[in-house]
């Protein structure tokens, strides 16, 4: 559990974080939303230290994180940037060994936890283990960077912007990659970003930042049905509350008996995907599978449009 109370930080005359209090839970996702300048970035590096608050407290599992040396707490914390900031002159595995090495680990044990996440994230060890890093494509970097950060199995990850540099396709995939690893080790997850899809899409809690203020921390469905202020409701933009809404829902909580024809939908996909897909193609319904290929049911149009002008 990570508690924020009343937290600020002065430069100068500036207050660019102003007594933000919240609490986060373990096991979940919490993306810090706002504008350049509203201090979730800020907000975010004092809970590593990174930035020294001016006034209140950070506490990780009820201990001030003020009372463990900062260079022994950002060990315990994995930390991704946008931009992955691999180590240039290193090679893959010893980008992603390289708090491992400073924590003690020994070379076999290091070898394995490198080989367990290049597998983890799709890419073969043989393959990438001896890459540099500027032999790699962008999301290849950014997945690399991600596993770095989780190498020594930190039980929190600060993530400041991971995704923004990468094309809209491959940060769709590096996001539900994301998901999938935080369902697998249960790590707490605070995510730094300036898109509200993106904090939508993989938030449990969102913490809304304005002007160094913290305006609103919710759930993605409070969020998008009660913004607290015109300011979450412009972030938010013009789009349809109902089709976001739908975005919340994945189809594997919605699948229907029977049989349908086509493309098969995998059963991770949000219902405004599959609404999406439906329309497209023309279709009335479509065949849901898992992971594995294997069909569980079908999702149709019908359902959708119902789902979607039932009232919220």
């Amino acid at each position: 559990m990570i508690e924020i109370d009343g937290v600020s930080k002065a430069y100068g005359d500036n207050l660019a974080v102003n007594d933000v209090s919240l609490t986060i839970q373990p096991h979940t996702i919490c993306a810090v939303v706002g504008t350049s300048g509203s201090g979730k970035t800020t907000l975010m590096r004092m809970i590593n230290r990174l930035v020294e608050p001016t006034s209140g407290q950070i506490r990780i599992d009820s201990e001030d994180v003020t009372a463990v040396p900062a260079h022994e707490l950002r060990r315990r914390i994995g930390y991704a940037i946008q931009g992955n900031g691999l180590f240039p002159h290193k090679n893959v595995g010893q980008n992603i060994a390289t708090v491992p090495r400073l924590l003690g680990w020994n070379e076999k044990r290091i070898s394995a936890r490198v080989d367990e996440l290049l597998e983890l994230f799709q890419l073969d060890p043989h393959m990438f283990r001896d890459r540099m890093p500027h032999e790699l494509s962008g999301g290849q970097q950014q997945r690399v960077g991600v596993a770095r950060a989780l190498a020594a199995k930190p039980n929190i990850l600060l993530m400041d912007e991971p995704f923004g540099a990468l094309d809209p396709v491959i940060r769709t995939r590096a996001q539900d990659d994301l998901l999938a690893i935080q369902q697998r080790f249960g790590t707490t997850i605070v995510l730094v970003t300036h898109d509200m899809e993106e904090a939508i899409h993989l938030g449990d809690r969102i913490a809304v930042m304005d002007e160094g203020k913290l305006v609103q921390f919710a759930p993605p469905a409070e969020i998008i049905g009660n913004p607290a202020s015109d300011f979450v409701a412009e972030l938010l933009g013009p789009s349809d509350r109902a089709f976001r809404l739908l975005s919340l829902s994945r189809l594997a909580d919605h699948v229907e008996s029977g049989e349908a024809t086509g493309e098969p939908l995998p059963s991770t996909a949000s219902l405004r995907d599959a609404y999406s897909e439906l329309l497209w193609s023309g279709r009335t319904a479509a065949p849901v599978v898992t992971a594995a290929g294997d069909v569980i049911g079908r999702i149709r149009l019908e359902s959708l449009t119902r789902l979607a002008m039932a009232p919220k």
